[in-house]
């Protein structure tokens, strides 16, 4: 028999909310998290606009000896843990260092790190490098020091996908699970909101150069024209179904299908892989298409990368077959962050049977979707799948299903 595999703690960190609750509360409410980059001074830059985490001070959740040597992407990502684990009700200190392990996404690293470390090198000299900066800037950095931290020495890594990265550290937590680890801290946590992951993010061609952060970021508009990059994510706590059981953990759902194909080449006269993902997530939880009762697509914002998902929903589940929401518009674009948010709304949905708006949108006609508009929509919400796609062609989709 396939182990079950469960998620009993969430972690929040986004740009319209610090938590989970805040986060839950304000995508319900239409709360917009987009505006002008606080971070540096972007004026000069043709882009102007980001979704920032609000209100976080690392010192008031951190030891001051950590501080140091993270990035804030890694105090994101160590605070977001935290919470998922007392969400969860599991105290590291309770359970075998080697039955828990850490998987993350990340897409890139501590940028924002990184970026001092080399204006120290270029302006005073090596001997004024951080001996830090050997690993505060790596991708890995946020499963390793969520580990140490919590003294977990089971199975770890990190996924780099890009975009798609979230849904597939998720998928690497499973399979772990599966082979016998307990508990694995997973999903993901993104953050380079500063000149040089600013100039990178810019090199894509994709980010939206409009400063009207309402219609900056309009997946399936027709005036959409490139995304709005954000900061923040989901750390979400994965266990053997049986185990979270023993231990009376509350259970938001489970894992339930998987799918990741990689698109051909472009160019290519061979259609884009995002269709074929979704059906293997199908097939993997073994439920067809009318048992699943909503999707949260990824939503490039640009209009090549809508009309791909747009097409490939509506041949899997029909023209209107069934609703979609983009709730990252209220927050762009959170590279591997933004995916493990999707699954943790996901999951909020089915407990609280309400699905979340995608805002600001006016819906371009060609597309045949049930686009979730404005406001929320009640509805009882059993099977979820989650979409996310990254840069280079990676597409994931995930099921999520309630366990009562």
């Amino acid at each position: 028999m396939t182990t079950s595999v469960v998620v009993t703690g969430l972690g929040v960190a986004a740009p319209n909310g610090l938590g989970t609750q805040d986060y839950w509360s304000a995508t319900l409410g239409g709360k917009h998290g987009i505006g002008r980059v606080t971070r540096f001074d972007p004026t000069d830059y043709p882009a102007r606009l980001a979704g920032e985490v609000p209100g976080f001070v690392p010192e008031e959740h951190l030891p001051s000896r950590l501080l140091p040597q993270t990035d804030r992407v890694t105090r994101l990502a160590l605070v977001a843990t935290d919470w998922a684990l007392k969400d969860a009700g599991a105290d590291p200190k309770d359970l075998p260092e080697f039955d828990m392990g850490v998987i993350t996404a990340s897409a890139a690293g501590g940028f924002e790190f990184g970026q001092g470390e080399l204006q120290n090198l270029w302006s005073r000299g090596s001997q004024y490098v951080s001996a830090y900066q050997s690993f505060a800037w790596f991708y890995a950095v946020n499963s390793g020091q969520i580990s140490i931290r919590n003294g977990m020495k089971g199975p770890s890594g990190v996924v780099v996908s890009e975009g798609a990265g979230g849904l597939d550290a998720v998928a690497q937590a499973r399979r772990q699970i599966r082979k016998g680890t307990s508990l694995i801290v997973t999903g993901a946590v993104d953050a380079s909101i500063c000149p040089w992951g600013w100039v990178a993010q810019l090199a894509t061609g994709k980010l939206s150069t409009r400063d009207e952060p309402t219609r900056a970021y309009l997946p399936f508009d027709r005036e959409a024209h490139g995304y709005v990059p954000g900061e923040g994510g989901a750390i979400l706590i994965t266990e053997d179904a049986e185990a979270a059981r023993a231990r009376g953990a509350r259970v938001y759902g489970e894992i339930a299908g998987y799918g990741a194909t990689i698109d051909p080449r472009p160019g290519s006269d061979r259609e884009p892989g995002l269709r074929r993902a979704i059906q293997v997530a199908l097939a993997d939880a073994g439920v067809d298409t009318v048992d699943v009762d909503v999707v949260f697509a990824d939503g490039a914002g640009d209009p090549a990368g809508d009309r791909v998902e747009a097409e490939a929903i509506s041949d899997v589940f029909g023209d209107r077959g069934v609703p979609v929401t983009v709730p990252k518009t209220m927050t762009g674009r959170l590279y591997s962050g933004g995916a493990s948010l999707d699954l943790a709304a996901a999951f909020l949905s089915m407990r609280d049977g309400v699905i979340p708006p995608t805002v600001h949108i006016e819906p371009c006609a060609d597309y045949p979707l049930d686009l979730v508009l404005a406001e929320p929509r009640q509805a009882e919400v059993r099977t979820a799948l989650v979409l996310a796609r990254g840069s280079g062609g990676f597409n994931s989709a995930m099921v999520v299903r309630t366990t009562a």
